[in-house]
């Protein structure tokens, strides 16, 4: 019998509160008949759940001990376990239909989760699990808090983002040094920004960069130094003013700049 410990090198924090475990896996329960993918399922303690709910589900895992675990302890994945980082995974390949994520996540790679699902959102239609309760307050937050940052900016344009409930650290195995939340991010039915995307990105980066100064400072690597003659009144505010709906006029008053101006149209990404 294969007996694995948490590994704080790849992040594992094993679930081991069937409640908790039974409440994510229900997170899920509108969306029975889709494909779902577990990333980095661990010991099982939400396959468990996502099984006994009849989910068609895959799971994705790097740990080759918890592999062993999974074979050993859920032979209803048999063919379905992929051994293989889900960052690096070409989830297009893998479903050529709409399908859902889930998971308790390690938290140093949880906002990347979501920008790979956001890579895909034309497929991915749901994706929910646990993550750092600071992340989760970041991509639920509104327009004018101080969560309200790049993450939400990136997010909420195409998925609606719930933060569902919070978990103590309590519930595993080792404890966190933090508190966890349970989020869930469902598609909404937006086609097009109505602006560049590409330019989209780089004026909420730009912007979040200094986002305590207006964005009429904040923004000055994108439009130049001399954009102080600008004289609408979103560049009088902070990024975090913003809503979605004013991130997209902001850029589209930024493509205009930049053509009117013939300033750089290849501006590097700001990280």
């Amino acid at each position: 019998m294969t007996i694995i410990r948490p590994k704080k090198s790849i992040g594992q924090h094993f679930l081991k509160d069937p409640e908790v475990a039974r409440r994510i896996a229900e997170t899920l329960s509108a969306y029975r008949g889709l494909p779902v993918l577990e990333v980095g399922p661990g010991t099982g303690a939400l396959t468990r759940f996502l099984l006994e709910e009849r989910h068609d589900l895959s799971v994705v895992e790097i740990d080759l001990s918890s592999i062993k675990y999974l074979k050993e302890h859920f032979p209803q994945l048999d063919g379905r376990i992929h051994t293989e980082d889900f960052l690096r995974m070409d989830l297009e390949k893998l479903y050529d239909a709409r399908f859902c994520i889930i998971g308790n996540y390690p938290y140093y790679i949880s906002s990347q989760i979501f920008f790979k699902a956001l890579s895909c959102r034309e497929r991915v239609v749901c994706c929910s699990g646990m993550i750092q309760k600071e992340v989760a307050e970041r991509l639920s937050a509104t327009p004018g808090t101080r969560s309200f940052g790049i993450l939400s900016a990136l997010i909420q344009p195409w998925y609606d983002v719930e933060y569902l409930f919070t978990v103590s650290p309590d519930v595993f195995d080792p404890p966190p040094k933090v508190k966890s939340a349970v989020v869930r991010l469902t598609r909404n039915k937006r086609t097009d920004l109505g602006c560049d995307e590409s330019l989209y990105r780089r004026v909420v980066k730009t912007s979040f960069n200094q986002r305590r100064k207006t964005l009429r400072n904040s923004m000055k690597p994108l439009l130049s130094k001399d954009c102080s003659s600008l004289a609408a009144p979103l560049f009088d505010k902070r990024p975090e003013q913003l809503t979605i709906e004013q991130f997209i006029e902001l850029t589209l008053i930024t493509d205009n700049y930049i053509k009117e101006h013939q300033l750089n149209p290849n501006l590097q990404e700001t990280s």
